[in-house]
C-alpha cells in the first residue's frame, strides 16, 4: 500500500501588514526544501527562457536545435538555396533567393542570354559571344557591388597577404637551394633531393613565379644556372607530357616575361628533342622519349598513352611554332587533336582515359572521369580556342559538347547539404568519387563564361568552387585529400567521406587555381579569404623549419599528418603562383585577356588577331 500523500511544505498565510513578508517566507521555505539538483534545473530553465526571449541568435539556435538540424549558414559558406539544391537531376538551375543581391544578379544573367548581333558562333542553339573578353566586365553588377563593399578590407590586406605568399616561396626556395640545388625535387625532411629527369625541374618550374613575385635576386641565381648548367644533351628518358608542361612551358613563359633569348633557345632545344615521341604508327605520341638518343617508347607494361597526356601538350608546341616559324611542332600536336575529334567511343563529348599508340583508337572504353588521365583534355580544348584568337571552332564545339556531357552524366549532389560534385562513370555505373584534380573545372568554366560562353557555366563554376573549398574546410587540417567520396543517400550526417588510402595531400594547385579565376571574374572577396586560409594551413601542417614544404599522408590527423618528405615542383610553379595572383588586386598582372595559362600555370600569350 502506497504511503499517504504528504505535502512537501507548510504554508501559513497571515493577513495584515506582515502578509507580504509571510509570502516571501513561504516561497523561501519551498525553495529550501528542494534538492540541490532541483534548484539547479530550475535556475537553468529560467536562464534559457530569458535568453530565448531576449537574444535573437540564441532563439534561432534553440529553434534549430528543436528541429535537430543545423542552419545552412553554420555549416557551409556559400551553398545557396539548400532546399532547391537537393532537387535532381542537374543541370536544371535552382531558383535564386530574391533577398540576396549578388544571387539576384546571377539570376538576371541566367535569364538574359542575349543573342547579340555581333555573336558569330552558334552551337546547338547556343549563341557564343566571341568578342566578349574584357576582364572584369562580364559580372559588371557583381563587380560594382562587391568591389565597393570589399574595397577597404582588400586594401588593408593586400600587402600583408602578398608578403605572406612571398615568404612562403622564399622558405620553399631556401630548402631547394640549400639541399637540392640543380636537382629535380627537394626532400625537405631528409635535407636531400630526388631525381626524375635530372633536369632541375623545380628550378625551371619556378622561374616565372620568381619573376612575377619580383624576386629578382633569386631569379638571377636561377637564370645563371640555366645559362651555365642546364643541358638537354643527356642519355635520359623523360615523360613527354611532364617535360612539355613543366620544362618547355616554363622556358617559353619565362622568355615572354623577360624577353631573354636564352630561354627561347633552351625551349627550342628541348622541344626538338621531344619530337621523336610522335614517330608512331598512328601519330599518337609515345609517353616517353630519350632526349639524348632520340628513341621514344611507350611504358614497359602497355602500348597505350593516356588521353590527357597526348592532348595537353598543344599550347606549348603551338607557341613554339609561332615563335620559331618551324611548322613541325604545331603540325604534330594538331594531328593528335584531329584524330581525337573524329574518334568513336566518346559519351556525349566525354573521352575514355587511354588511347593506343599503334591503332590510334581509344582503349579501356566505358570509363569516364574528369580526374587523372583525362582532366586536362577538357582544359586544353577551351584554352587552344582562346590561344588562337577564338577562330578554331572545332575546339569550341568539342568543349561545349563535353560540358553538356558532364552535366548529363557526371554531375550529382551530395546528402545532406546538396554539394554539387563531379563523379565518375564506369560501364554505366556512377561512382561518387571525385579527385582533387577535378577542382581545375570551376576555373575553366569561369574562363569560358568570361570569353562569351553560356552564363550557366559560371553558375556551375560557383557551385563546384564551393564544393572544392568544402573538401578543404571539412578536413581536420584544413587541407584537401587527394580523393573524396560523396554521400548521395538520405540519412547521412556528412557529405564527404575519405578512404584511408586517399587522405594524402601533395600540395596540389587546382583549388587555388580556380579561386584565382573566380576572384578575377567576380571580384567576390571570399575567394581570396579562402585562398589565404589554405595558405595558412599549408604553413601550419606542411612547412619544414629548415626550409621547404612537404606533402603529407593524412589530412585528417592534425596532431601528426605524417609527412611524406617530398616537395613537388608544382608547389612553387603552380600553387604559390596562383595564390600570389589570387591575393593581388592588380588585374593587369597577367591579364586573362592577354595570357592563357598552361596546365602547369605557365602563362603564354594569346595570339594577336589576324583579322
Amino acid at each position: 500500500m502506497p504511503p499517504p500523500y504528504q505535502q512537501d511544505y507548510v504554508s501559513v498565510i497571515v493577513s495584515g501588514e506582515g502578509s507580504g513578508k509571510s509570502k516571501r517566507q513561504s516561497c523561501w521555505r519551498k525553495w529550501k526544501q528542494l534538492s540541490r539538483l532541483q534548484r539547479s534545473i530550475l535556475l537553468l530553465t529560467v536562464i534559457l527562457i530569458f535568453l530565448a526571449l531576449f537574444s535573437p541568435p540564441i532563439r534561432e539556435y534553440l529553434t534549430v536545435f528543436a528541429d535537430k538540424t543545423l542552419p545552412q549558414e553554420h555549416v557551409f559558406h556559400a551553398v545557396a538555396d539548400p532546399v532547391e539544391q537537393d532537387h535532381l537531376p542537374l543541370p536544371v538551375q535552382p531558383p535564386q533567393k530574391k533577398d540576396n543581391a549578388s544571387e539576384m544578379t546571377v539570376e538576371d544573367r541566367l535569364d538574359s542570354k542575349k543573342e547579340d548581333e555581333e555573336a558569330v558562333i552558334s552551337w546547338r542553339g547556343t549563341v557564343i559571344d566571341t568578342d566578349q573578353n574584357t576582364e572584369g566586365t562580364r559580372d559588371e553588377e557583381i563587380d560594382d557591388s562587391l568591389g565597393n563593399q570589399n574595397n577597404k578590407s582588400s586594401k588593408n590586406s593586400d600587402a600583408a597577404w602578398l608578403e605572406a605568399v612571398q615568404e612562403a616561396f622564399k622558405h620553399a626556395w631556401k630548402g631547394y637551394k640549400d639541399f637540392a640545388w640543380g636537382h629535380d625535387e627537394l626532400r625537405p625532411l631528409s635535407k636531400s633531393y630526388t631525381e626524375w629527369f635530372s633536369l632541375g625541374l623545380t628550378l625551371i618550374d619556378s622561374l616565372d613565379t620568381m619573376w612575377i613575385m619580383g624576386l629578382k635576386e633569386e631569379f638571377e641565381e636561377a637564370k645563371a644556372w640555366v645559362a651555365s648548367e642546364l643541358t638537354f644533351n643527356k642519355n635520359v628518358d623523360v615523360n613527354l607530357f611532364e617535360s612539355t608542361i613543366r620544362i618547355l612551358g616554363g622556358l617559353l613563359s619565362t622568355y615572354h616575361l623577360t624577353g631573354d633569348q636564352l630561354f627561347l633557345d633552351k625551349a627550342t632545344d628541348i622541344g626538338t628533342r621531344l619530337m621523336p615521341a610522335f614517330n608512331t604508327p598512328s601519330k599518337i605520341p609515345y609517353s616517353d622519349v630519350n632526349i639524348g638518343t632520340g628513341i621514344a617508347h611507350p611504358p614497359r607494361w602497355t602500348s597505350d598513352s593516356t588521353v590527357a597526356e597526348v592532348t595537353s601538350i598543344q599550347l606549348e608546341f603551338r607557341e613554339l611554332t609561332r615563335l620559331t616559324e618551324d611548322l613541325q611542332y604545331q603540325a604534330a600536336v594538331a594531328e593528335v587533336m584531329n584524330q581525337i575529334h573524329n574518334l568513336d567511343g566518346k559519351l556525349d563529348g566525354l573521352v575514355p582515359m587511354f588511347i593506343n599508340t599503334n591503332s590510334g583508337q581509344f582503349t579501356h572504353q566505358g570509363t569516364y572521369t574528369l580526374g587523372a588521365r583525362a582532366d586536362s583534355y577538357y582544359e586544353y580544348l577551351l584554352k587552344q580556342w582562346i590561344q588562337g584568337g577564338k577562330t578554331e571552332n572545332q575546339f569550341l564545339e568539342d568543349y561545349l559538347q563535353a560540358v553538356e556531357g558532364i552535366k548529363k552524366n557526371l554531375l550529382q549532389k551530395s546528402s545532406p547539404h546538396g554539394l554539387t560534385f563531379v563523379g565518375e562513370l564506369s560501364h554505366g555505373e556512377f561512382s561518387p568519387k571525385m579527385d582533387h584534380l577535378v577542382c581545375f573545372l570551376p576555373g575553366t568554366l569561369a574562363l569560358g563564361a568570361h570569353n562569351g560562353l553560356p552564363a550557366d557555366h559560371m553558375d556551375l563554376a560557383k557551385q563546384l568552387m564551393e564544393t572544392c573549398y568544402q573538401m578543404y574546410t571539412q578536413m581536420e587540417t584544413g587541407l584537401s585529400p587527394e580523393i573524396v567520396h560523396f554521400n548521395m543517400y538520405e540519412g547521412n550526417t556528412q557529405d564527404i567521406n575519405v578512404k584511408f588510402a586517399d587522405r594524402h595531400n601533395l600540395l596540389r594547385p587546382e583549388t587555388v587555381e580556380s579561386l584565382f579565376y573566380m576572384y578575377r571574374f567576380t571580384q567576390d572577396h571570399r575567394y581570396r579569404e579562402w585562398g589565404y586560409e589554405i595558405l595558412q594551413n599549408f604553413n601550419n601542417y606542411t612547412k619544414v623549419s629548415s626550409g621547404g614544404y612537404t606533402s603529407i599522408n593524412n589530412v585528417r590527423d592534425p596532431d601528426y599528418p605524417s609527412p611524406r618528405d617530398k616537395m613537388e615542383s608544382f608547389f612553387l610553379g603552380e600553387t604559390l603562383k596562383y595564390l600570389y595572383l589570387l591575393l593581388s588586386d592588380d588585374h593587369n598582372l597577367l591579364s586573362l585577356d592577354q595570357y592563357v595559362f598552361n596546365t602547369e600555370a605557365h602563362p603564354l600569350p594569346i595570339w594577336p588577331s589576324t583579322a
